[in-house]
């Protein structure tokens, strides 16, 4: 099924534009309209966001269909050194430099069209780093095995917050 997508903006932590935090929190908003009444980890994504776009290196895409915002993936590169997947895996590669995958997000109306995997595509297919890393709820098989099928596997489980789930922790070789 070909997706409604019509374009693909890029996004830099030096040039987001007027509305863009916001733009975030609506499809946001829009993606989990279920779990904001009752999930406080949910509830925390501003803060997320805050952080996220504070960090050097962070990029962002964006879909839209027309000027519609549909969906959105974003990250940064971790600090080298510091890279919270290597408490996972017995021996690191010797070129670890780590791309931090934080967020990959499609409002429900646009979703099972092949955004995601666009989005994923755009985001990560020519970063400089070595590796990328997420963390996906594993009580969400079908979204886990989609990872999968772009080249991330599982190495372990964190839980990066008290209040948060337990997440499987995916890295990728993208070099």
């Amino acid at each position: 099924m070909e997706p409604n997508v019509i374009e693909l903006r890029h996004f830099q932590k030096d040039a987001l534009p007027e509305g863009f935090r916001q733009m975030l929190l609506d499809v946001h908003a829009d993606a989990y309209a279920a779990e904001l009444v009752e999930d406080e980890f949910v509830q925390r994504f501003p803060w997320f966001v805050d952080h996220w776009t504070s960090l050097t290196g962070f990029a962002c895409v964006v879909a839209y269909d027309g000027d519609e915002p549909v969906g959105f993936a974003y990250g940064a590169p971790l600090t080298v050194g510091r890279e919270w997947w290597r408490d996972h895996i017995a021996t690191p590669p010797l070129r670890c430099a780590t791309f931090g995958f934080s967020e990959l997000m499609i409002r429900p109306a646009w979703r099972k069209k092949g955004i995601s995997s666009q989005l994923q595509s755009a985001l990560i297919d020519d970063r400089p780093e070595d590796l990328a890393v997420l963390l996906v709820d594993p009580g969400h098989p079908k979204v886990q095995r989609l990872y999968e099928s772009w080249g991330y596997r599982a190495i372990g489980l964190r839980q990066p917050f008290p209040d948060s789930p337990r997440f499987a922790v995916m890295l990728r070789t993208l070099q």
